[in-house]
């Protein structure tokens, strides 16, 4: 259930904090999931953690023969030919996103991107009406957030994702995760399992491993899990792929989890590539700069 929302003399709800709180989340959490973690452990000491939760679902290639290595390289092959490469990107989605306290949000957002050069965002809440609420502009080397409601201009470098997410983040790991490419993966994949409907893969990187589902006949993505491999640090997320149009996911689902789940969905209504953009972050001047 939806809180509820106090309106002032404007008719605009007073209460913007939560929708403050979960731009900043969608976009902090988008970048917690693709950030940099610890200095990594011991390869030795991943590889054991990875077969104690995967036991039961993989394959272990260790000692691989001959035919399970070309396996697995045509697995690598095909996942890489299914990467979505884009010059311009834009898409309406719908976003669900559900806090520790398992309160519920949801809002529209326009998404336009320029790839390697600007992500921008156009945020409504549905509660305002179709009224914008924010405007976010990311480049990789800065950040600037429009608080429409508030008069408010917040500029920063791109450290200050990394201050909101408390790691490093990444730009281009960011498009990736928002065109549907999946992040982090390695090629040392060290299991793998082949079902009847689905392919299932470990690989094993410097930051994270990645245990991947695909979907055995086209080779796109269903599921991946990421666990730090800094196995002293309880925190792993979930990415759930679905409704694919041609070999873009118009679902998706963000589960992080280390001491508090936050989930997140979105939906993408409409999308295209590479068709001209008009992106427009232009501050009033009566705008209170932070």
């Amino acid at each position: 259930m939806k809180p509820k929302e106090t309106k002032g003399a404007s008719g605009i709800p007073e209460n913007r904090k939560p929708m403050k709180k979960i731009f900043y989340f969608v976009i902090a959490s988008a970048f917690i999931i693709v950030s940099a973690c610890r200095s990594a452990k011991k390869i030795g000491t991943a590889i054991a953690n990875s077969k104690k939760d995967t036991a039961q679902t993989i394959v272990i290639v260790d000692n691989p023969k001959e035919d399970s290595m070309r396996f697995i390289n045509e697995i690598f092959t095909k996942v890489e030919k299914n990467h979505i490469d884009f010059k311009n990107f834009s898409g309406k989605l719908r976003v669900n996103y559900e806090d520790k306290d398992g309160k519920s949000y949801d809002f529209t957002a326009y998404l336009q991107m320029k790839k390697d050069s600007a992500i921008w965002v156009r945020v409504e809440a549905s509660a305002l009406l179709g009224i914008e609420a924010f405007r976010i502009l990311i480049t990789p080397d800065s950040v600037k957030v429009m608080d429409k409601l508030k008069k408010e201009i917040t500029l920063r470098s791109v450290s200050y994702l990394q201050e909101t997410a408390r790691m490093p983040l990444d730009f281009g790991a960011l498009q990736d995760l928002l065109i549907g490419n999946p992040i982090y993966l390695d090629s040392n994949i060290v299991f793998y399992r082949k079902e009847a409907n689905t392919i299932s893969i470990l690989s094993l990187g410097n930051i994270f491993k990645n245990y991947l589902t695909l979907n055995s006949d086209n080779y796109t993505l269903i599921h991946s899990k990421l666990d730090d491999i800094d196995v002293l640090r309880a925190r792993t997320s979930d990415l759930t792929y679905g409704d694919y149009i041609g070999n873009f996911s118009t679902y998706r689902k963000i589960s992080i989890a280390e001491k508090s789940k936050l989930d997140i969905e979105f939906v993408f209504k409409q999308f295209s590539f590479n068709k001209e953009l008009n992106i427009v972050f232009s501050v009033p001047k009566n705008y209170k700069v932070k």
